[in-house]
Parts: structure tokens; C-alpha cells; sequence
């Protein structure tokens, strides 16, 4: 049975003020089981806080993140450099997903790049693949750009066939695609979704009072950028019970609630306020096994 649940970059500052078990305790309270792992650093005291929160708390890992490569000096982990120990968290997590959030910027250099992009990721699928382990690739809006007639996102799947997909609802509808469609396109090759909204802002009295005075810099760096904003679910523009249910149909196995920003709200009720509206279209039973909330 698919389940939803949240991505836990969204709380990443908490972990390192308060700790993995006490922010994972946060989660369970608020009404949630399952977290993806992004931007949290795996550290052994981490690894371990989160084996302990699968034992005690009933935290489900839906799976956990990766890069192929990172900078000289980075902490952070790489396929490349740190493959064996990955297959070990996702281990020691309960997971068989590993996805990667984001491309290397190298890659968007050249088709050529891209390319080596793509056959060194479907290496690493099929390595994965062989332990037992899915390796998934997240979209943003990048992707629906076009070079040679097909979308970046189309390219990888054609020139990477073992890899897997985690397909984010607000990225693609940001980079000019609908989401349940897209999901629909991806049937057989989709593990992951994020449950993202897009919403459109109206203009705060400032900007408008600075449009008025004749600042138009900041009245169109609004117009811009500004006017779309990642959005609880529900709050935002997109039809969300048929893109669920086509992400379910696609073969999805876990969909997270993700919120790059909250624009001054409080994570933890624009969590809430993404639960409260996913049990009003029914999928309750897919969030916890736990009773009414």
C-alpha cells in the first residue's frame, strides 16, 4: 500500500538545534509515520537516532538521498566516494529507495554532459538495483527544458533506463507540464512523488505602494519571482485527489509533503495544515495507522 508522508528537508534546522529523535518525536505527534531523508546529515549519531525512531516510534524511511559527486572538502556523502555505506543506511533504515535530488550543474554544459550525467547514474542504478536498492531521480523545472527536440527529463529516461523516478508535483506544473499527467507518463518507472502545491501570490500592500511611488524594481522583481510560491497542499492551485490517485495508479509507493519555503509561517502548522487537507479528500488511512486527528 502507497503511504504519504513528509520530506524531512523541510526541518532540517530543527535536527541540528534539537536532534533527530526529539524533531521525529515532533513528527509522529503532528500526525505523520513516514519521512524521506534529504539534507540531513548522516552522521552515525543521526543513522542511529533514526534506526531508533523506527523501533520506537513506528517512523517509517521511505527512502534517503544521495549525490554522484560532490566538491573536494565537501561532508557531504557521493555515490562516487561513499557507495557502500549508502547501501548500509538504507539498510540499517528499513529502505530499498535512494534517490537524488538534483543533478550536478556540470551537467547542463553540453548534451555531451548531460549524457555522462545519465550513463553515470544508470551505472549506479544498476549497481543499486542489484543489492536491492532502487535509485530514484528528483525533478525540478530544469528538466522540461528541450535540446534536440525532447525535454531534459525525457532525455535521462531514454539514455538512463535503469533508473527510477521521484517526480515533484510543483516543479512540473512551475516548468509548464500537468502534474497528473506527467505522473501518468511515468507509470512503471515512478517509486517517488512529492506533494508539493504552487501557489499564486497576490501582491503584499508594499509592493503595490512601492509600484505607486514609482519603484518599479521591486514591484517587478515581485511580478517575476515572487507571484509563484510553494504552498501547503491544498493552498495552492492544483487538483490533488486525482494527481494522488494517478501517482498510486503510476506505482508510486511513497508521496511526500514537501514546502521549500513558508513564507514566515510556522513548519510545523503548515504541516498540519497539509494533513488536515489530504484526510478531507479520504487518504487518512494512507498518512497513519493511528486514529482521528
Amino acid at each position: 500500500m502507497a503511504r504519504i508522508g513528509i520530506q524531512l528537508m523541510m526541518l532540517k534546522e530543527h535536527v541540528r538545534d534539537q536532534g533527530i529523535v526529539p524533531v521525529l518525536e515532533r513528527v509522529k505527534e503532528t500526525g505523520f509515520e513516514v519521512v524521506e531523508v534529504s539534507q540531513i546529515p548522516m552522521t552515525e549519531e543521526n543513522v542511529a537516532g533514526m534506526e531508533a525512531a523506527r523501533t520506537n516510534l513506528g517512523i517509517e524511511v521511505a527512502a534517503i538521498s544521495s549525490k554522484t559527486t560532490v566538491p573536494p572538502g565537501s561532508d557531504d556523502l557521493s555515490l562516487a566516494d561513499d557507495f557502500d555505506l549508502h547501501v548500509e543506511h538504507a539498510r540499517r533504515l528499513g529502505t530499498s529507495m535512494i534517490r537524488i535530488g538534483m543533478m550536478p550543474m556540470t551537467a547542463l554544459r553540453s548534451p555531451e554532459a548531460f549524457d555522462d550525467f545519465a550513463a553515470e547514474v544508470d551505472d549506479y542504478a544498476q549497481r543499486l538495483a542489484e543489492r536491492g536498492i532502487s535509485l530514484s531521480y528528483h525533478n525540478h523545472h530544469i528538466e522540461f527544458a528541450k535540446r534536440e527536440g525532447t525535454t531534459l527529463l525525457n532525455r535521462l529516461r531514454q539514455q538512463a533506463p535503469h533508473l527510477r523516478f521521484e517526480i515533484d508535483c510543483h516543479w512540473v506544473q512551475r516548468g509548464g507540464q500537468d502534474p497528473e499527467r506527467t505522473l501518468k507518463d511515468f507509470d512503471g518507472v515512478l517509486d517517488l512523488v512529492h506533494l508539493k502545491d504552487f501557489r499564486i501570490a497576490m501582491p503584499p500592500e508594499e509592493v503595490l505602494d512601492a509600484r505607486d511611488s514609482g519603484d518599479l524594481e521591486t514591484f517587478s522583481r515581485f511580478w517575476q519571482g515572487d507571484v509563484v510560491q510553494f504552498a501547503e497542499v491544498g493552498e495552492g492551485t492544483l487538483d490533488w485527489k486525482p494527481v494522488i490517485e494517478q501517482g498510486i495508479a503510476s506505482g508510486a509507493q511513497h508521496l511526500l509533503i514537501e514546502q521549500d519555503q513558508t513564507y514566515g509561517r510556522d513548519i510545523w502548522e503548515s504541516l498540519a495544515s497539509s494533513r488536515r487537507h489530504l484526510v478531507s479528500l479520504g487518504f487518512e488511512s494512507l498518512i497513519t495507522t493511528g486514529g482521528q486527528r
